[in-house]
């Protein structure tokens, strides 16, 4: 808690113990009366909807930080457009039953079972044959990932 929220708490606190004086026994300290009250207070202000609207609320200098800039920089471009060509370059020199198993299933989005039909082979040989691609992709482009 900060600011506002102490100030107002310590003056709820002051008037309640003003409010509550004649409740106060002496048979214990005033000190920890004045804790116990202190504590009560700081609870239910801590469980009040309030607090929690506040805690779940962005400021508009916060809001700002967190849009994102979808431009994208002629610096960003190129980087993008280099990483690009350094893939297609490894699943060039993917041997070519691995190369074709690679571009179907991550670029034609094909399923497993629709790149079985397509190269007459059984669905578990696909996902060998993925596997192993992308195993000599991450190899090969490890800088990358």
């Amino acid at each position: 808690m900060t600011g506002s929220n102490n100030e107002d708490i310590e003056q709820e606190v002051y008037i309640r113990t003003w409010k509550n004086i004649d409740k106060y026994t002496e048979s214990g300290k005033f000190k920890s009366w004045i804790n116990t009250i202190t504590a009560n207070l700081c609870r239910d202000y801590l469980k009040s909807s309030y607090f929690k609207y506040s805690q779940n609320s962005v400021t508009e200098e916060e809001e700002l930080i967190q849009i994102k800039d979808d431009k994208e920089t002629p610096e960003t471009q190129l980087i993008r457009k280099q990483r690009h060509k350094r893939i297609m370059d490894a699943i060039d020199k993917l041997k070519p039953k691995l190369k074709e198993v690679i571009i179907m299933y991550e670029m034609e989005e094909m399923s497993y079972e629709q790149i079985a039909q397509k190269i007459k082979c059984p669905v578990g040989t696909v996902r060998s044959r993925l596997f192993n691609a992308r195993k000599e992709l991450s190899i090969t482009l490890q800088d990358l990932i």
